[in-house]
């Protein structure tokens, strides 16, 4: 599910957001997987909308195919799942996935703190905010408390990389129940 969640956000940043906010619930007495992952980028018109699951329609120049959301969306389908596009010009996308925790097709959630790193790494102007939750737990990242922690020192320096990789690893194993 990481790349998945990569490969959204990294849409989203190429459509000029300027901000990225993923949401990874797991709702365990539910049985519930939900990943939202909303953009405030240029958004696509209705008419690009109605197309964006073909995999043979991309705005990318570099190759002619996109499979990264028809792909997402078969991960959805394959677990009892729904997936959701929503996008308005001059406003940003939505994506909405959800699945059943359970399911045995359900593919893994992945390194989700690599995902993140990558993203503020090789994104350090664009926000990000992380929510992820589990059960009762709850663990949240938010690069514009960072940001304002840091002053001028740029978030993707070794040292800053290196602390946010300890803190997004020691908050996603506490939800996971592993100290």
């Amino acid at each position: 599910m990481s790349l998945h969640i990569l490969d959204v956000a990294e849409n989203g940043i190429r459509a000029g957001a300027k901000q990225i906010k993923i949401l990874v619930d797991e709702s365990l007495g539910d049985d519930l997987l939900t990943i939202v992952i909303e953009d405030d980028g240029k958004g696509m018109s209705p008419e690009f909308l109605n197309t964006v699951m073909d995999p043979f329609v991309t705005t990318r120049t570099t190759r002619k195919v996109g499979l990264g959301l028809s792909l997402f969306q078969q991960s959805a389908l394959e677990s009892d799942g729904a997936f959701e596009v929503e996008s308005k010009p001059g406003v940003g996308t939505k994506v909405t996935v959800t699945m059943r925790h359970s399911h045995i097709d359900r593919k893994p959630m992945g390194d989700m703190v690599s995902t993140i790193l990558t993203l503020i790494e090789g994104n350090p102007s664009v926000d990000i905010v992380y929510n992820h939750r589990k059960g009762a737990g709850e663990y949240l990242l938010d690069t514009r408390e960072v940001r304002a922690e840091l002053g001028d020192i740029p978030m993707n320096i070794p040292p800053v990389v290196s602390l946010l990789q300890s803190n997004l690893s020691e908050g996603l194993k506490e939800l996971d129940g592993i100290s």
